[in-house]
């Protein structure tokens, strides 16, 4: 009985407030817009990309990895809270043990071996994803600029004249890169506009193309600040950096229409920075491309800041 002459337990109260956070984690956990199907990609786009299953792959490995830690963990702390209470024990102060060398060796190696062997799948993964070993079939250099992006099609187009390889325009792209531009690729461009829409479904932003099945370059250049490219399905993104250019290569192997944003804060307008994506047949593609020659934008738009010393003469000793 409580002082006050109740038999209301105090603990009571306490056990109320945990249920009815337990009921409110359960309602976020199951009111979401995700469904049975979605689960298993733990948040992640549905893949379009040949590449993307190595990256979810790895996302729901390293979530299992973060359970079975956080389960263990959450089981040591409720058994050393419950079986060590005060009131099961009846111990005032229990034994105190200043050391025991086979738990710290343990609790020692085991982070280590979690961190090395996560660090080994990331790095085997990364190396795959990176790897530009294989000459690509269309080869696009984005152009990352406050507060929109350019495509440069680099590919020969019926109706463009020139050669991507020495067109002024597209100097800051290192000589590396260069080597598997397609011969007098007169290229065609896009420019966008924050204030741009899709015409088919009104999302903001320029539209790139791309086809279906055919291995894509993105040759990623900046005219000002560090930008993120994105394309949410692609599960893959990397930075858009001036004076230095990243380069990644992805086979889109379902049509439709995506969403793409920068993922690096570059400044006020940072939100404004979004794009689409649209995936076509190859014939539709090179006939967009032929359209674009019609419009008269044919050529190259400036690829962005030229190389710093630095990244020049680590580009010489990589030739």
């Amino acid at each position: 009985m409580s002082p006050n002459g109740s038999d209301r337990s105090p603990r009571r109260p306490m056990r109320r407030k945990l249920l009815q956070a337990l009921t409110a984690g359960l309602v976020l956990a199951t009111a979401t817009g995700c469904t049975y199907k979605d689960f298993p990609r733990l948040g992640m786009p549905t893949p379009t990309t040949e590449e993307a299953p190595r990256i979810l792959s790895l996302w729901q490995g390293s979530w299992a990895a973060a359970l079975a830690v956080g389960c263990l963990v959450w089981g040591l702390i409720l058994w050393s809270a419950f079986f060590h209470r005060r009131s099961r024990t009846k111990v005032e102060v229990p034994p105190q043990t200043r050391y025991n060398m086979p738990i710290e060796a343990l609790y020692t190696v085991v982070p280590l071996v979690i961190v090395s062997v996560l660090f080994y799948f990331t790095a085997r993964d990364e190396s795959k994803l990176l790897d530009l070993s294989k000459k690509p079939d269309v080869t696009v250099n984005v152009v990352g600029y406050q507060w929109s992006w350019a495509f440069n099609y680099i590919q020969p187009v019926a109706g463009s004249t020139g050669n991507a390889k020495t067109d002024k325009n597209l100097q800051a792209i290192p000589l590396r890169f260069k080597k598997d531009f397609p011969a007098d690729a007169g290229g065609v461009y896009e420019v966008g506009t924050p204030g741009e829409r899709n015409p088919q479904n009104g999302n903001p932003g320029p539209t790139l193309w791309l086809p279906k099945g055919k291995t894509v370059r993105f040759v990623l250049t900046s005219r000002d600040v560090i930008h993120s490219f994105w394309v949410l399905p692609f599960l893959m993104k990397q930075d858009v950096i001036p004076g230095y250019t990243n380069s990644f290569q992805v086979t889109p192997n379902q049509e439709g229409t995506f969403r793409g944003k920068c993922a690096e804060l570059c400044g006020q307008d940072h939100a404004r920075m979004l794009f689409n994506v649209k995936v076509v047949s190859p014939e539709r593609y090179e006939q967009h491309l032929r359209d674009l020659a019609k419009k008269g934008q044919t050529g190259y738009v400036p690829a962005g800041i030229e190389q710093t010393n630095h990244e020049k003469d680590r580009e010489s000793n990589i030739l």
